[in-house]
């Protein structure tokens, strides 16, 4: 079947328009199935590690083995290029079930031990960051040029309404279900996802991608993987991307993610509820700047809208450093999402529009080793934390990614602010 069923009937509304693919139609409940899923069995199982082990460490350790698997993403990409990504995909997702029915079968019998929590997260880890890698990559190829805003910025609405409401929806069927009860509907989550992702369809119109000749020597996974890094180096809006990427990982997501337990203990002395609505307030942010973009549609420049919000984001950040009241910081918050989904999301179609269709998976699986800014940023702001206090700590975060996005602008200022630079071209 043709994948343009129904392309030429427009929307009442742009948000509608991707949803005129009939592989997309299948895509976006598969990945928001996907992101619920993920985040009620996060919550569910951190919850009881805690219980079980009374160890904060280990809890923390559990949290971080959720990204063992971004260091090898590019890898996935490269399996994806070559396999085709919706295979791919979709033998990712049956993994995620089947190791989310063993945990459902362990808690059932009563054998279930945090032994057996950690061993599933290390697999699980490793194969996690690449599912966004996939979902790009994947709207990459089945959605025309013109549609990209509106297709990633409702891909987009998946993570962030499972930040809102999967968390609240996994802790709520373990108070009402138990936690046994709790793992049957995620492994249900998991085979919906699976089986919807088996309808997504291949290269649009048809055409397939030539990451390889079709003889002659089969190349190495390295010599791709420095294929694809040649590519991103040799083009100035990808590199440019890249380069912010990890900045905003490094200077801004620690401050608004992984800092907000210490906010809200130590500035706001509040518990965790207040420290719920904190990270719903982000969270809601950002669902709320996927929601304008794709009613928007492409009537942006992709470029010069990443710079100007990730000015906005650091400007933000500023605000929230000198914040003293949980209300206030609530409503920093919601705005501090607002301009990352404003950001995030155009920079993502950024990289989408400029890739080679044969190098797309492995690009998006780089894009994704930004990730390690995070880990670098909070460590060094624990250190700077103690030394000279949260909101100068902030203040410096925010001061140095203002000034180095500057940089970034001004050094690729032809590819990322003209209206016709390589970077806002449709």
């Amino acid at each position: 079947m043709d994948d343009r069923s129904g392309a030429d009937a427009k929307p009442r509304t742009p948000m509608l328009a991707p949803f005129r693919i009939r592989s997309f139609r299948f895509q976006w409940p598969a990945d928001l199935a996907t992101s619920w899923a993920f985040e009620m069995e996060t919550l569910i199982l951190g919850w009881y590690v805690l219980v079980e082990t009374g160890s904060v460490l280990l809890l923390t350790l559990f949290a971080s083995l959720q990204f063992a698997g971004t260091l090898i993403a590019p890898l996935f990409g490269l399996a994806g290029d070559r396999i085709g990504h919706r295979n791919l995909v979709c033998m990712m997702r049956a993994f995620y079930g089947v190791m989310a029915a063993v945990l459902m079968v362990l808690s059932f019998g009563g054998a279930l031990r945090p032994f057996h929590v950690f061993a599933v997260a290390v697999l699980t880890g490793m194969v996690r960051p690449s599912d966004l890698v996939m979902r790009n990559a994947l709207i990459g190829e089945t959605v025309p040029s013109d549609g990209l805003i509106g297709a990633t910025s409702l891909s987009r609405i998946t993570m962030d309404s499972a930040r809102v409401a999967g968390s609240l929806a996994g802790a709520g069927m373990v108070a009402t279900l138990g936690m046994s009860w709790a793992y049957t509907i995620i492994v249900v989550f998991y085979a919906a996802s699976f089986l919807l992702s088996r309808g997504i369809a291949g290269p649009r119109f048809g055409a397939a991608l030539t990451a390889l000749p079709a003889s002659g020597p089969r190349r190495s996974p390295w010599r791709d993987l420095r294929d694809a890094a040649t590519a991103v180096w040799d083009t100035p809006p990808q590199l440019a991307a890249m380069c912010l990427a990890f900045l905003l990982n490094l200077t801004a997501y620690p401050l608004a993610m992984g800092l907000l337990p210490y906010v809200a203990r130590e500035i706001y002395g509040t518990g965790q509820t207040g420290l719920g609505y904190l990270v719903a307030a982000f969270a809601s942010g950002g669902l709320l700047g996927s929601v304008l973009l794709s009613r928007i549609g492409d009537a942006i420049l992709p470029a010069r809208m990443t710079i100007i919000f990730a000015l906005a984001w650091y400007g933000l950040i500023l605000a929230f450093a000198q914040v003293a009241t949980t209300a206030t910081g609530i409503a920093v918050l919601v705005l501090t999402g607002l301009a990352q989904g404003l950001c995030i999301v155009p920079m993502s179609v950024l990289l989408l529009r400029s890739a080679h269709p044969a190098l797309r998976g492995r690009i998006m699986g780089m894009r994704t080793l930004a990730v390690y800014g995070l880990p670098l940023g909070l460590l060094a702001a624990g250190p700077l934390i103690d030394w000279m206090g949260f909101a100068a700590t902030a203040t410096l975060y925010g001061c140095i990614g203002a000034s180095c996005t500057l940089l970034i602008l001004l050094r690729w200022h032809a590819d990322l602010w003209p209206a016709g630079g390589a970077g806002n071209r449709r």
